[in-house]
């Protein structure tokens, strides 16, 4: 399903986070535009808004672990990554 999201990606071999917006999501797959290049085969996790065409509510964030399949150039400085979710789990709501 085609969805613009705002995410944030981290690696598991890294602590740092980069800023990243969803192309492509669905509940086993995701692809993205991150800032900076992410390895094929890498370990990722994506903190994220699921839309709710995913069946799951409405504005619900998740946490995604996900193991980077494919990695191509985008669009301006962006780096395309696909990447095949392996664990979606759904984070409590925060109250403010």
């Amino acid at each position: 399903m085609a969805a613009s999201v705002p995410a944030t990606v981290a690696t598991k071999n890294s602590s740092q986070k980069q800023a990243a917006v969803t192309r492509d999501l669905s509940m086993t797959g995701v692809f993205l535009y991150a800032e900076e290049r992410i390895a094929e085969g890498s370990q990722i996790e994506i903190v994220l808004m699921l839309p709710a065409e995913l069946g799951l509510g409405d504005k619900q964030w998740a946490c995604c672990q996900a193991s980077v399949v494919r990695v191509e150039n985008g669009d301006k400085n962006q780096v395309g990554v696909a990447a095949r979710i392996d664990r979606l789990d759904v984070l409590p709501e925060i109250l403010s």
